[in-house]
């Protein structure tokens, strides 16, 4: 698929060293995306962005943006979308929980629809627990600028980080899990990462929810566009 030379990066990086302590700077959409009104899908910790690649040549109506910590993982796949000539997904390197907020003030008016956080570092010790990447605050943000009716999907095969994950969102009015509160037995995307076929060839279990934007009454709105 690609020939860009597949580098060795650290697996792990602590978001809350100094390095990575620098907001992200407004982005200029316009310059971004070629078609800008379209419907933006955000995947948080996109790694080598093979996930994003592959669902923006499936929705060619949406516009797709990955974040990722590991920058040596951002050129690489902003490479190959050059290479593949994909004008609707576009990868970012910055650190989600200090740059959250000047990231998304900049979209488009409620043009976040979707928002995938998939199998994130789990920081096993309860003294790392800050660097999880789904923190409260993460939370409100997205509650700040998903669309109503937008969806959150979350999976990992870490049963304890995807139950902190499903209880960060819980806590926020703003969410309303789907599914009765239950495990979804099947990945609503057409398209999987390469962790989840890597679990799922090992016959282990994955661990996956779905939550969505309500309306400021607190009704919960359908979901403006299928999964």
């Amino acid at each position: 698929m690609t020939s860009v030379r597949v580098r060795r990066v650290r697996q792990h990086v602590n978001p809350l060293a100094k390095k990575y302590q620098t907001p992200l700077s407004p982005v200029e959409w316009e310059k971004v995306y070629a078609q800008l009104n379209q419907p933006l899908h955000l995947d948080i910790g996109s790694a080598r962005g093979r996930f994003l690649l592959s669902m923006a040549q499936l929705e060619t109506n949406w516009n797709f943006l990955g974040l990722e910590i590991r920058e040596a993982l951002v050129i690489d796949a902003n490479k190959l979308r050059d290479e593949l000539g994909l004008t609707n997904v576009h990868y970012l390197f910055c650190n989600v929980n200090n740059s959250a907020q000047s990231l998304f003030s900049s979209l488009p008016n409620k043009s976040l629809e979707r928002v995938t956080i998939q199998f994130p570092d789990p920081w096993f010790k309860n003294r790392h627990a800050k660097r999880r990447v789904v923190q409260p605050e993460l939370v409100a943000e997205l509650a700040n600028y998903l669309a109503p009716g937008g969806t959150v999907f979350l999976q990992s095969d870490i049963k304890f980080v995807a139950e902190e994950m499903c209880d960060r969102f819980t806590e926020n009015p703003a969410f309303v899990r789907l599914g009765d509160g239950e495990w979804l037995a099947e990945n609503p995307l057409p398209v999987s990462t390469e962790r989840e076929e890597y679990v799922l060839s090992r016959g282990e279990p994955v661990y996956r929810a779905l939550f969505t934007r309500v309306g400021k009454d607190g009704d919960t709105l359908p979901v403006q566009r299928d999964l």
